[in-house]
């Protein structure tokens, strides 16, 4: 019975791991750039003394579904979406380089183009500040410029995006949404990566798909809490059976 016991429990602590996995996707439906985490899981022997019949479940990987987003027209000027492969850089709260899909831009106090977690947008010749009264324009190669409201005055250049194109298995994903080279490198900047102003790219997120797995990881939990319940009333009838009680 114990080996029941602890394989059940294995099996559903294994279970609610997959349900805030499924629960973080979910949160994340409306991310503009988010890209769906990906967790596998598989049984592993315990090492040590007695009986080496009880395993546990344990993390295989995390990874992330590379699939892209829908690129949609939002007309608003200071959202870009990049175009096939590539990644906007970012600085990172610790200040390093980091990077992101999320390209729903903003402008912090201090006029500098930022992600809408407050993040500096990094530019091939450094920060990105925006003067007042002015528009953002974003050309296809990520060259920003400044356009007057008043329509007065010309076109002022701001700096090129800095962008990216590190492969999927170069990459990283950190806990405040980021992605990070695995060797701790900043990238080279790529200029064959294309944007598009005055678009966003959605969330890969399959809202319904998500919701059928976390139906069914629901039905799994429950039958793994009765195979415990069933586990412990067979012990107890064990036990009666033999005097024991």
């Amino acid at each position: 019975m114990d080996k029941l016991v602890y394989l059940a429990s294995q099996a559903a602590k294994g279970t609610m791991a997959r349900q805030e996995n499924i629960a973080n996707n979910l949160a994340n439906v409306n991310t503009p750039g988010f890209r769906q985490q990906l967790m596998a899981f598989q049984s592993a022997p315990v090492v040590g003394e007695g009986s080496g019949s009880r395993s546990f479940a344990v993390e295989t990987s995390v990874g992330f579904d590379t699939t892209p987003g829908q690129i949609q027209s939002t007309g608003r000027d200071m959202d870009v979406a990049i175009q096939g492969k590539g990644w906007f850089a970012v600085t990172a709260a610790n200040g390093n380089e980091a990077y992101t899909r999320n390209g729903s831009f903003q402008l912090d106090s201090g006029g500098n183009l930022v992600t809408q977690e407050g993040y500096p947008v990094i530019g091939t010749s450094g920060p990105i500040n925006v003067p007042p009264d002015h528009r953002v324009s974003f050309e296809t190669d990520g060259t920003v410029s400044a356009i007057p409201l008043t329509g007065q005055g010309g076109v002022v250049p701001l700096g090129q995006l800095k962008l990216v194109d590190l492969e999927d298995g170069q990459l990283t994903r950190g806990d405040d949404g980021l992605f990070r080279s695995k060797n701790g490198q900043d990238a080279e900047p790529n200029p064959a990566v294309r944007v598009a102003g005055g678009f966003i790219e959605t969330s890969n997120v399959n809202a319904v798909d998500m919701m059928v797995q976390m139906i069914t990881a629901a039905r799994q939990y429950e039958t793994q809490m009765k195979m415990i319940s069933s586990a412990q009333e067979n012990d107890r009838a064990a036990n009666n059976l033999f005097g024991l009680n």
